[in-house]
């Protein structure tokens, strides 16, 4: 069990940059596989980013690979997503997700979710 708040959003120009943080409840924490997903207008919920329990391993979205870095910190029992380079199509409301054990890419596979929290790029 755990439930997830999730901050950091606002508007930025493209090429500026964001950061998006997630906190968590629960103890076992390191336990679950913890992702990024995105939602535009009128468009479905798409997978941005994930990474391992341990944080050994991180997954991304193509379009966002080399320009977002997903990273975690057990101790402190959050997440956050750097997004640099930002472009108008990264304009989403972003929403953290846990999933208990092993990585995956679709929003069904996510058990918890945050509120979301509004990412707007202008061109």
């Amino acid at each position: 069990q755990v439930q997830l708040v999730d901050s950091g959003g606002g508007l930025v120009q493209a090429g500026g940059s964001l950061r998006l943080s997630c906190a968590a409840s629960g103890r076992t924490f390191g336990g679950y596989t913890m992702g990024w997903f995105r939602q535009a207008p009128g468009e479905e919920r798409e997978f941005v980013a994930a990474i391992s329990g341990s944080g050994g391993s991180t997954y991304y979205q193509d379009s966002v690979a080399g320009r977002f870095t997903i990273s975690r910190d057990n101790a402190e029992n959050t997440v956050h997503l750097q997004m640099n380079s930002l472009k108008p199509e990264d304009t989403a409301v972003y929403y953290c997700a846990a999933r208990w054990g092993p990585y995956g890419s679709n929003w069904y596979n996510y058990d918890y979710w945050g509120q979301g929290t509004q990412v707007t790029v202008s061109s």
